[in-house]
């Protein structure tokens, strides 16, 4: 399929690019490239797979993993503007996601604001939990200080991006001795599907009912789990006791969407598919941590309707993040 749009596709500036060795120290010489590469070899690889445009974020945890709150604020700054120069130089093929210094509320706000308004962004993409001033603070976006952030992404009307990250060494102790599960294995997903848990048992959802999330890797294990959480023990009769006003499958079909991120598997498509609706899945890839060849050509011949391909593959996306192309 020529034409796709990919939307979890990353780069780096020189503050956050050694957050991503971990994640492929032995291919280091060719992933930092591809982080910090936007011109050349991204968009040659674009062109080989039918990538029209990619919807450009920085990488991980980057901002989320600074306590000091006045780097955190200055190093966003820093990448966003680096973002706004490149989709600049190609608006026909990049599109950018602010990154936040969740760390400080209201700078994350002013920074969101700005990215929308001034430079023209088209959301944000936020890497899990922030460290707040301790480095073992863990702070959620559920919590009361965060009330008129999400106020402010309603009133924009921008979707946000919660991407995944490790959990803190001192947090993780069910992983010890068992490292390889950490990161995309399953770690990232465990976390990120914990965290859009707290957002919605919060009753955000319901406070502001035009919030849009966006999770990727098919929606990080939830979709197949949700008759379960909202199911469990039925015969009990006995209701979630949080402040939401309904179960966790009525807010995740309504204001999630999902992408195809670094998860690239036919029956798990189908399944978020039946779940969500073909209006709510969008094609992805996870640059430059997945191959971008294995990516489109898997979903270029997967066992899809043709309407759904183009749907996942490009027209979702065009339509939720406002897309002049």
């Amino acid at each position: 399929m020529h034409g796709k749009i990919a939307l979890e596709e990353h780069m780096a500036i020189e503050p956050t690019l050694n957050d991503s060795k971990v994640f492929g120290a032995h291919v280091w010489p060719d992933l930092s490239h591809r982080l910090i590469d936007i011109q050349e070899t991204r968009l040659g690889e674009m062109d080989k797979h039918g990538i029209e445009m990619m919807i450009l974020s920085l990488n991980a945890p980057a901002v989320q993993a600074i306590p000091d709150i006045k780097t955190a604020i200055a190093v966003a700054r820093q990448a966003n503007d680096v973002l706004a120069e490149h989709t600049a130089r190609r608006p026909d093929r990049f599109a950018a996601f602010a990154a936040l210094p969740m760390q400080d509320p209201e700078a994350a706000t002013r920074e969101l604001t700005r990215c929308v308004n001034e430079l023209g962004f088209v959301g944000a993409l936020v890497n899990g939990f922030s460290q707040v001033t301790d480095p073992e603070n863990v702070t959620y976006y559920d919590l009361p200080q965060y009330e008129p952030f999400w106020q402010a992404v309603e009133a924009l009307d921008v979707p946000f991006y919660l991407h995944p990250r490790n959990p803190l060494p001192s947090w993780n102790r069910q992983y010890e001795g068992h490292n390889w599960l950490l990161g995309p294995n399953w770690a990232f997903s465990a976390e990120t599907a914990v965290h859009a848990f707290r957002l919605i048992g919060s009753g955000l959802f319901d406070r502001h009912p035009k919030l849009k999330i966006v999770l990727g890797h098919l929606g990080e294990g939830i979709p197949v789990q949700l008759w379960r959480i909202d199911g469990r023990n039925g015969w009990m009769n006995e209701p979630h006791r949080y402040p939401a006003k309904h179960g966790v499958a009525h807010y995740f079909r309504k204001h999630f969407h999902l992408t195809t991120s670094g998860n690239f598997h036919t029956p798990s498509l189908i399944n978020a598919v039946t779940e969500m609706g073909a209006d709510r899945v969008m094609f992805s890839v996870d640059w430059p941590f997945e191959d971008v060849g294995q990516g489109c050509a898997w979903f270029d011949s997967a066992e899809i309707s043709e309407a759904d391909r183009a749907k996942i593959g490009r027209e979702n996306a065009v339509k939720l993040f406002k897309l002049k192309i």
